[in-house]
């Protein structure tokens, strides 16, 4: 070695990197990995591992571990148990995603299901079999015994009576379980905590969707003449005209209508929260946002109730809150969710009518505009579903009517001039062929 050389590497010739950075290197398989610590649960540190297809990708996905651990957020470890993860999961990852209200019921069936049934199950660990096993054991368990409900009600009724009142879970609370369960470990998967999603392979079958009695068009109109005395008479006719949903109603503002062009836009919904009491939230899909044609006994109705709007608001005086919503209470706050079904059950007990849903107001509309022949993805657009196969799920059964009746009507066109004889008891006029198509279908 001379005497002028340099015993220390070039810079340029290595980058290092800070301490904490972690490491990222090349596998003999070609893939990138990228090691470092990051913050466990019980205040502890653990090394953590990613993989990706180059360089950058895996040293950016440990720089987002690495920021998260940074921010006191703690890594899952797959070595713990699935109770662990769900906590962590609903904690810093689902409350970010969900809307509130459907944040409460994932930790709703969190804690009622999942972490009594698979949580001191291992999450590297869980397989297909367990929460196959698991979820025949909830669908055929009676939930007073599981949960001990019988044992907090005065009287006791079931197990603690030795008798059992198999109340068991409903097959679409079944799925609804099994989706969270995928919906947590599908997380898992894309944070690579474990390689694949074992809930995904099981099959729990396809619910029946929930049956609903919309109203007869005979029926409809019994309702429209029981409405217009009373104060909400616009949203129930809009209701049953447009199908919107009770949180869509209850969220418009004035300025989503131009009743000069008589179109309504729908940008949003009214619930209640728990942390924020009655709020108005996004509308429940990207698709729900739109742009919707009123009609015109509509349009006259929403004229009517604004000019009472204003009586009202001149008789409220400084009690007056201007809250900008078209449908409010007589001192103009926003009306709740509950408030309306409780008027709605009272206009059909005034009307003579059968107890149904506010949300059949909806099935309705769908079900009669089917019925008259208008195409399905005109109905899928003004009720805003995500995606047209919805539409045509929900409202299998009046299609199925109606393709009976185009059957029909065929089969009455394909008779022979005998057999139209003997069944109506007169010839048809003219020796021509009777039309490929006696009566027109719109």
């Amino acid at each position: 070695m001379t005497a002028d050389a340099d015993p220390t590497p070039s810079t340029t010739s290595r980058r290092v990197r800070a301490n904490g950075d972690g490491t990222v290197y090349q596998r003999k398989d070609g893939r990138w990995e990228a090691a470092g610590y990051v913050l466990a649960p019980g205040n502890t540190r653990r090394r953590v591992r990613v993989y990706a297809t180059t360089r950058k990708e895996a040293l950016a996905k440990l720089t987002e571990k690495i920021a998260a651990s940074n921010r006191g957020l703690p890594a899952p470890s797959a070595q713990g148990g699935l109770a662990a993860y769900l906590t962590y999961w609903l904690q810093n990852v689902a409350v970010h995603q969900l809307r509130e209200n459907t944040h409460t019921r994932y930790t709703a069936v969190a804690r009622l299901y999942l972490i009594p049934g698979l949580g001191k199950k291992k999450l590297a660990r869980l397989t297909a079999k367990d929460v196959r096993t698991w979820l025949n054991q909830l669908r055929t368990t009676c939930q007073c015994c599981t949960r001990g409900l019988d044992t907090a009600r005065d009287q006791s009724r079931c197990c603690a009576a030795g008798t059992c009142c198999s109340k068991r879970l409903s097959a679409l609370t079944l799925a609804y379980v099994h989706s969270v369960l995928k919906s947590a470990l599908e997380h898992a998967v894309r944070e690579e905590e474990i390689p694949r999603n074992v809930a995904r392979n099981v099959r729990t079958g396809t619910p029946r969707p929930r049956r609903f009695e919309p109203l007869t068009a005979d029926e409809a109109r019994h309702f429209l003449a029981a409405a217009r005395v009373h104060r909400l008479h616009a949203l129930f006719e809009l209701a049953l005209r447009t199908g919107l949903r009770k949180g869509e109603l209850l969220g418009l503002r004035w300025e989503d209508l131009d009743l000069a062009d008589g179109t309504a836009s729908i940008r949003r919904t009214l619930q209640r929260t728990n942390s924020g009491g009655l709020t108005a939230l996004p509308t429940k899909t990207q698709s729900s946002e739109r742009r919707i044609a009123l009609p015109t006994k509509c349009m006259r109705s929403l004229e009517q109730h604004r000019h009472r709007q204003h009586q009202e608001r001149e008789a409220a005086g400084t009690g007056w809150k201007a809250s900008g919503y078209v449908f409010t209470r007589p001192d103009g706050a926003p009306i709740e969710g509950a408030t309306l079904t409780r008027h709605f059950n009272t206009l059909l007990h005034r009307a003579g009518l059968r107890r149904i849903r506010f949300h059949d107001l909806r099935h309705s509309a769908a079900t009669l505009l089917l019925e008259q022949g208008v195409e399905l993805v005109v109905i899928k657009e003004l009720l805003g579903h995500a995606h047209i196969g919805v539409t045509a799920t929900v409202y299998a059964h009046v299609r199925l009517r109606l393709q009976r009746d185009a059957i029909d009507l065929l089969g009455n066109a394909l008779r022979n001039p005998t057999e139209l004889t003997e069944l109506t008891g007169s010839k048809p006029d003219g020796d021509d062929e009777p039309p490929l198509c006696a009566t027109p279908v719109r």
